[in-house]
């Protein structure tokens, strides 16, 4: 939507050093935007990329106002800032209100009279769809679903049943919510199946990325809090709880029944084991294996970082001899006591 820099300065509470009357239409890298997009600075990095931008303004702090070549609009927080200028450039697209002839929604289902429900879309048995709510093609709210206001169910989501969400949700395509967990018991004639009777609770303004799955509770509801965002092809395992505000890149997976605080952070292919608890304001950084609790807020890091692979295998061949020079130092120690 076509905004000038004057009111977005106004709105966001911004110092605008520029021409208020510019016209911003798009979103736009430093390196690539065009003369008719706002881009911004956050980090140190791409400071050399602001000199040359051709962006019509930018968002940045202070002291780096002096080297853009554009307008300015001066923020403390600039990423912030901008994610907000942009959620009013580029709103998420509008849907007229209605069912698709070709959706199947149950009799006994209640979708507000405001909520958009998508071609091939399946709403089921005793299923609620609150005000405004998208519901995608091909997307399923299964039996005893209840989705709040305001929320966006893009192509293909599956929510299994007993699944519970607060407003402003989004789930992003392919996400599987309120499947199975791993509940199985090893019996003499092999695994026996336990029955998986929990859902999962899921509080206001949570973002669940595509292909990731989040498993229903085995008893009691897996939990997701508030404002908490999940990336894609992540695994959540039943009965996990997931504190506000916590975010997980790709490929994160949380084992059955851990407790997880507010405001942590997960790198990419975190793995966190099972019936453990993580305090609040925790990140663990890329590839780690959490596999006790942590009980002090604090970064935490497992994983080798990368080098060449000459001195890589040459540090396997020491940890492999690492047994006998133990020995030997413990049969040195013997010999001087």
């Amino acid at each position: 939507m076509p905004i000038n820099l004057g009111e977005l300065a106004q709105r966001f509470d911004c110092e605008l050093i520029g021409d208020p009357g510019v016209h911003i239409e798009t979103l736009g890298t430093l390196a690539n935007a065009g003369s008719n997009a706002l881009s911004f600075l956050a980090s140190p990095a791409y400071k050399k990329q602001l000199p040359s931008t051709k962006a019509a303004a930018v968002v940045l702090r202070t002291d780096d106002a002096s080297d853009a070549p554009c307008a300015a609009l001066i923020s403390n927080d600039p990423y912030a800032c901008y994610a907000r200028m942009a959620a009013v450039i580029c709103p998420p697209t509008a849907y007229e209100p209605g069912v698709h002839a070709s959706a199947a929604v149950a009799s006994s289902a209640d979708v507000a009279n405001s909520a958009h429900i998508a071609a091939n879309a399946v709403v089921e048995d005793n299923a609620f769809i609150g005000a405004n709510t998208y519901v995608g093609p091909g997307a399923v709210v299964g039996p005893g679903c209840v989705v709040g206001d305001d929320c966006r169910i893009l192509a293909n989501v599956t929510l299994v049943r007993a699944v519970t969400t607060g407003d402003r949700c989004i789930f992003h395509s392919g996400s599987v919510i309120g499947a199975d967990g791993f509940g199985n018991a090893m019996t003499s004639d092999g695994w026996l199946k336990v029955p998986q009777i929990g859902g999962v609770r899921i509080g206001s303004d949570v973002e669940i990325g595509s292909s990731t799955t989040v498993d229903c509770g085995a008893i009691d509801d897996t939990v997701i809090e508030d404002g908490v965002r999940l990336d894609n092809q992540i695994q959540i395992a039943h009965n996990v709880h997931i504190g506000e505000h916590t975010a997980m890149a790709t490929g994160v997976a949380v084992a059955g029944s851990a407790h997880i605080g507010k405001r942590c952070m997960m790198a990419g292919m975190v793995g966190i084991a099972g019936h453990i608890e993580i305090c609040d304001d925790v990140t663990v950084l890329g590839k780690a294996m959490v596999s006790k609790s942590i009980r002090q807020p604090g970064a935490y890091a497992s994983m080798f970082p990368i080098e060449d692979a000459r001195s890589w295998n040459r540090r396997v061949a020491s940890f492999r001899r690492l047994d006998k020079l133990i020995g030997r130092v413990s049969e040195l120690e013997k010999k001087n006591k």
